[in-house]
């Protein structure tokens, strides 16, 4: 049911979004007081979240592999392999709240490292370290920036400099998406870590929207989800595409989306801003999605 007594002309989470590019900033500059927290090259660490914070879990530890810093595997709360063996279990949790992500702390005795944006939460009393990111916080239901100022975080941790990536941030700002939100369907689609990043963008669409969305890996995306591709329909590609990937999507009719030169969380943030247009448009509010609210917390 649509709610029509959003009349809000300017959701939080518009102006949530627009505040990345100075968030990213600020946590690439104050590194020095996080990192010590972090997990340190050669370790072997698990990243764990719920929803968008599973969702950079997996963009941080393809991208940690990637870089030559450790085995690092991404887990969902609820899924964590409480037999195995980490160094650290980096987990993500934004209220700081999340049902899962407290028990997988309060039953494991590896080392945890939590990254929240709300002080005094229960995650801070459990877990061994905390990094709290409380300026990165949202009044929005639907995350957006604590997200990628979290992955930020954990990319300047990596060593690699964000300057780039915020600037581009603040170009993605600038673009035109109105005809993005049109768009009846969108798939998303990335590789390594920019698979989680697919997975956010998509995610964004069904909580703000209501939206169909999907996503998969790049290279996967052609064994059977290309069959729904057709005009008036979208494939997103994040990062680098696939050799033929761009051709084989164009021969659907489906309109391409693709933002090589922006750095792939820049093109994240397109994604939000698509996703609030289209809620907008339908009248939805999407600061209050259906069925959603800050924190899931199990009985």
């Amino acid at each position: 049911m649509t709610d029509t007594s959003f009349v809000r002309d300017t959701p939080f989470v518009s102006a949530e979004i627009a505040t990345q590019p100075a968030l990213w900033r600020q946590v690439a500059d104050g590194f020095a007081q996080y990192g010590g927290a972090l997990p340190k090259p050669g370790q072997r660490v698990a990243a764990v979240g719920c929803g968008t914070s599973w969702f950079m879990a997996m963009a941080y530890a393809a991208l940690r592999e990637d870089l030559g810093q450790g085995e690092t595997d991404a887990f969902a709360g609820s899924e964590f392999p409480a037999g195995r063996q980490y160094d650290a279990v980096v987990v993500i949790s934004r209220s700081g709240t999340t049902t899962e992500i407290l028990d997988l702390v309060r039953n494991t005795k590896l080392p945890t490292v939590a990254i929240t944006a709300t002080a005094g939460s229960p995650i801070v009393e459990l877990a061994d370290q905390t990094i709290l990111l409380d300026f990165a916080d949202e009044q929005s239901v639907v995350q957006t920036r604590f997200a990628t100022t979290t992955l930020g975080l954990l990319r300047a941790s990596l060593g690699q400099d964000l300057s780039q990536a915020a600037a581009d941030a603040e170009a993605a700002l600038t673009y035109d998406v109105d005809e993005l939100a049109k768009l009846e369907q969108v798939t998303y689609v990335g590789t390594r870590w920019t698979v989680g990043l697919a997975h956010e963008a998509g995610l964004k669409q069904r909580e703000a929207a209501s939206a169909w969305t999907e996503a998969y890996p790049a290279m996967d995306y052609r064994h059977g989800p290309i069959a729904i591709a057709q005009p008036g329909r979208g494939v997103w590609i994040f990062g680098e595409a696939p050799a033929g990937l761009l051709d084989d999507v164009r021969a659907t009719g489906a309109t391409v989306v693709h933002h090589p030169e922006l750095d792939p969380m820049a093109s994240l943030v397109v994604a939000q801003r698509v996703a609030v247009a289209k809620s907008l448009a339908l009248g939805l509010n999407p600061d209050q999605p259906r069925s959603l609210t800050r924190s899931v917390i199990l009985d």
